[in-house]
């Protein structure tokens, strides 16, 4: 593959959310609201609570507003928030998916064409982008001091579907319902995590000159400011700076 690899996605996500602290207390506070009301406030029988609460913790999210969060989930007066997925074409054929998460469909309706009317693309068919992304589990360790034979061995004694080296670090993928307990399985043998999500990885890249791919990191950047917008993925395999 020409240009960066599939991990520039995530780490240019890593980048733009190290940027913006100030929105991540609010974002992962709607995900344990969502996740209680869908499953019920005890994380030991609601996985997406437990992984909101794990994501909470590694952000530092003070305690008291976690447990603020999970009562007000259980008030009939507090807004349900809806999960929501738009599907984009980018500048150039790329294929741009946009996680949502909503108490006002009109308004993130109204701010996602905004958006490509200011930085251009196409609101996509639901399906038309997502076939070619699978979602999956991303764990990353990094790679100093670590036994990569040791590690590959427990990640996928503990169910993990892939490991490659990328940079200074190691990637371990799972299926999205395997990734705490792949986890959880690494932290007990000692090993730290450096980030782990879910994300959805590219089956197939499109490869972008400089000026496209400035085009489609203004479109997503415009996106991801959006208050309702949890996160972007994207299929560009963008030329080396």
């Amino acid at each position: 593959m020409a240009g960066h690899s599939k991990w520039a996605n995530i780490k240019h996500r890593k980048e733009k959310s190290d940027a913006k602290k100030g929105k991540v207390f609010s974002r992962i506070a709607k995900e344990i609201i969502s996740a209680v009301k869908l499953g019920g406030g005890d994380p030991k029988n609601n996985p997406r609570l437990r992984l909101a609460l794990t994501k909470a913790k590694e952000n530092n999210l003070p305690n008291e507003i976690i447990e603020r969060n999970i009562k007000k989930a259980s008030s009939i007066d507090q807004a349900d928030f809806t999960e929501m997925t738009y599907e984009l074409y980018g500048h150039g054929g790329v294929g741009i998916i946009v996680d949502i998460m909503t108490d006002n469909k009109n308004r993130i309706s109204s701010d996602v064409r905004i958006a490509t009317n200011k930085r251009g693309g196409t609101i996509a068919n639901p399906g038309a982008v997502a076939f070619n992304f699978d979602r999956r589990g991303i764990i990353q360790i990094e790679k100093k001091g670590v036994d990569e034979d040791q590690l590959f061995l427990i990640a996928t004694e503990a169910g993990a579907i892939d490991f490659e080296s990328e940079g200074d670090l190691f990637i371990i993928t799972t299926e999205p319902t395997d990734l705490y307990q792949v986890k959880e399985a690494l932290i007990e043998k000692g090993f730290k995590i450096a980030e782990n999500s879910l994300e959805m990885i590219p089956k197939v890249y499109v490869d972008c000159d400089t000026e496209t791919a400035k085009a489609n990191l203004a479109l997503i950047e415009w996106l991801e400011q959006l208050d309702d917008v949890d996160a972007t993925y994207h299929n560009m395999n963008m030329p080396e700076e």
